[in-house]
């Protein structure tokens, strides 16, 4: 089995964060997106991936290399424009030839993996094998009617009269069969070719085509409230570990990760956290539920349920929540008033004491 994994996506929804990121690359519990979906692909034994890249490509392949410290083989794809899920696979039809693959959204978080629903797929192999979880509003994703075999009846992309409460979460597993399939749909309304039409096809035709809800935790990560979520998730499953510096004046309460090379002095940490590799933390309250990225600088501070990229400067600046803070931004006092952040890059805030 092979993977193929898209990163091109835009991510408008967490602008201004993701104009100086591509939001497959932000990280969540201090490792990027894109790097937990490398990781569920290698652990159902795939060493083969395509990533698809957009006009970011140059980010991403500065995080991914050629993926042989995931363990993997990765090729890159580009895609001059984002021209729907379907297009994603017919260009990468040559690196997949006749192989079993699987189809991974590369800004989802599938916090239990997806070894279950590869195991199933191998023994069953069916043409396509989908992944469903109930929504509150299926009127914005794809939408499957299942019989209760397990069998798709019906596809249908964005349904404004839906059928099911059953979304299509973004992993999909197929055989060589889909190629034919993507060949034969049209782009939508929206100048795309929509892998629900390709699928679909398949389910005209007779192929068969089943689904299973997932079990897990999943969240597609378009929102900075949904980054927020799936690090408070994440950082629940870290296994605690000091490897940098905590002076004798500090207090470590709960799950508590300390990178190689961090140091806490005069603060309490209370987890689950994570402080980064080379950032200092000093008269400070963190966490829980705090990502601190690497090389950042806490004084005097104090921030909570955040995630906070490399090079952050925090200053005489308590009570932050619920933030995302960019790279080598810097946070101090001042007069402006207010508590939560959701800055890019290289930004200078003033908040009040």
């Amino acid at each position: 089995m092979k993977a193929l994994i898209l990163s091109g996506g835009m991510g408008t929804r967490l602008r201004p964060f993701t104009c100086s990121i591509p939001k497959q690359l932000v990280p969540v519990a201090n490792k990027p997106i894109l790097v937990h979906c490398l990781e569920n692909v290698r652990d159902i034994g795939v060493r083969d991936v395509a990533v698809v890249v957009g006009d970011r490509a140059e980010e991403v392949r500065a995080v991914v290399g050629d993926g042989s410290r995931h363990g993997l083989n990765v090729t890159y794809l580009p895609q001059e424009a984002p021209l729907g899920l379907a297009h994603c696979v017919a260009i990468a039809e040559d690196f997949l030839g006749d192989d079993d693959f699987v189809m991974y959204l590369g800004d989802n978080i599938l916090a239990e993996g997806i070894t279950e629903a590869a195991r199933a797929f191998r023994a069953d192999r069916s043409a396509a094998r989908l992944l469903l979880t109930k929504v509150a509003d299926p009127r914005a994703y794809g939408v499957a009617e299942v019989d209760p075999d397990g069998r798709v009846r019906a596809l249908v992309e964005k349904p404004q009269q839906p059928r099911s409460d059953l979304a299509v979460i973004g992993v999909y597993f197929f055989t060589a069969a889909v190629h034919e399939a993507v060949k034969a749909i049209e782009p939508s309304a929206r100048g795309e070719l929509e892998i629900t039409d390709a699928i679909q096809h398949l389910v005209r035709r007779g192929d068969r085509v089943v689904a299973e809800e997932y079990a897990g935790y999943w969240k597609d990560t378009g929102s900075p409230d949904d980054l927020l979520d799936c690090n408070r998730v994440l950082l629940d499953r870290i296994t605690p570990r000091v490897r940098g510096r905590v002076d004798a004046a500090s207090t470590v309460e709960g799950h508590v990760v300390v990178e190689a090379g961090a140091v806490v002095e005069r603060s309490r940490l209370v987890g689950p956290l994570i402080v980064g590799e080379g950032s200092v933390v000093r008269d400070s309250e963190l966490g829980p539920y705090t990502a601190l990225g690497r090389d950042c600088v806490l004084e005097d501070a104090g921030i909570r349920d955040s995630i906070v990229l490399d090079g952050v400067t925090i200053q005489g600046v308590r009570g932050l929540s619920g933030s995302l803070i960019g790279r080598s931004a810097a946070v101090r006092t001042g007069e402006a008033a207010g508590r939560r952040l959701i800055i890019g890059d290289h930004t200078q805030a003033e908040v009040a004491a």
